[in-house]
C-alpha cells in the first residue's frame, strides 16, 4: 500500500471520514493517508494465507479476518489494515473505535515493493506494542519466502523459512505449507 498526500484530523474525524470514503486510509497520531490497491499476485497470496489459516483453525475459537478489518494500536495512536489478522477468543474493540480490534494473536503482511520497508520497520514497531500479538508474519511477493517474528518475552525471535517446506505458527498450533501459500492455479505445470 502506498501513501498518498497526508491529511491531518482527529481520530473521531478520521472515523467519520473513513465511513464516508470508498478508499481505506491509515491513521497515525492525526495524520491520515489513502491506501493504494494491490496487485493480482499480492491479492492471491493474501487469499491463500486466509484460506490456509481458516482451514487450519476450523472448529477452534479463532477468527481469520481480511484487510477490511481495522487494527487499532491505542498506545501509539495508530490504526491500520493488515493483510490478514487472526483473533482467538472474543474480539476486543478499541475504546474509541467500535470497528477496530485491539487483540490480534497473529498479523500477516504480504510484502510489496512499495510497502516492504514500512511493513518490516515502522508498522512492526507499532504492532509490537499490541500485548496480544504473538507472531508477525511477512510473506514475500517476489519469491517463496515467509518470515515469522515470534514474541519471546520482551524480545522477538526471527524464524526464516525455506523456499519449500513449512512455516509453524506456534501461537495458533498451526503448520502452513509454503507451496500452498504460493499456489497459482493458472500457472503452467512444471
Amino acid at each position: 500500500m502506498v501513501a498518498s498526500a497526508r491529511q491531518r484530523m482527529t481520530y473521531a474525524e478520521f472515523l467519520a471520514f473513513e465511513e464516508a470514503s470508498e478508499v481505506k486510509h491509515e491513521y497515525l497520531r492525526g495524520e491520515v493517508w489513502a491506501m493504494a490497491g494491490g496487485t493480482p499476485s499480492h491479492s492471491r497470496l493474501q487469499a491463500n494465507c486466509i484460506m490456509a489459516l481458516g482451514t487450519a483453525l476450523r472448529g477452534r475459537p479463532c477468527q481469520v479476518f481480511t484487510s477490511d478489518l481495522r487494527v487499532r494500536i491505542e498506545v501509539t495512536d495508530r490504526s491500520t489494515y493488515p493483510d490478514v489478522t487472526v483473533v482467538c477468543g472474543p474480539p476486543q474493540f478499541a475504546s474509541d473505535d467500535a470497528n477496530a480490534v485491539t487483540n490480534p494473536i497473529v498479523i500477516v503482511e504480504v510484502l510489496s515493493d512499495s510497502t516492504e520497508s514500512a511493513d518490516r520497520n515502522e508498522k512492526f514497531s507499532h504492532y509490537r506494542r499490541l500485548s496480544s500479538l504473538q507472531e508477525y508474519v511477512l510473506v514475500d511477493h517476489r519469491r517463496r519466502n515467509v518470515e515469522v517474528f515470534r514474541r519471546k518475552g520482551r524480545t522477538w525471535e526471527f524464524i526464516p523459512s525455506e523456499e519449500a517446506g513449512t512455516v509453524e505458527l506456534t501461537s495458533l498450533g498451526v503448520v502452513l505449507n509454503i507451496d500452498e501459500l504460493y499456489l497459482d492455479p493458472t500457472a503452467p505445470a512444471a
